[in-house]
């Protein structure tokens, strides 16, 4: 079980958990979610994401990032703010308690 604030993600089952409201995410969001709880304040670049999610096969727009990273945000609600834009960097989950 991963969890910030009021995240929970619990990775066997995959299910997230924002408060009491369970929300329903992609392969590719979950991914990314579970990537930036195992690794909290770490910023991550674009080119880091679409190798670490993605693949190395992957040869789109690093834009493909940013789009699923704010509908990640969307659908995580009030603890979509725990996922910061470092600006010129990429992106990272901000540690909260």
């Amino acid at each position: 079980m991963l969890g910030m604030g009021l995240l929970r993600v619990n990775v066997a089952e995959h299910t997230v958990w924002v408060g009491e409201q369970r929300v329903e995410l992609t392969l590719k969001e979950f991914a990314l979610l579970r990537l930036f709880l195992e690794h909290p304040g770490q910023v991550f670049s674009r080119d880091q994401l679409l190798e670490s999610i993605w693949g190395g096969d992957y040869y789109g727009e690093t834009r493909t990032v940013d789009v699923h990273i704010a509908t990640l945000r969307t659908k995580l609600g009030e603890a979509g703010s725990y996922i910061r834009t470092v600006r010129g960097v990429g992106y990272r989950m901000e540690r909260k308690a």
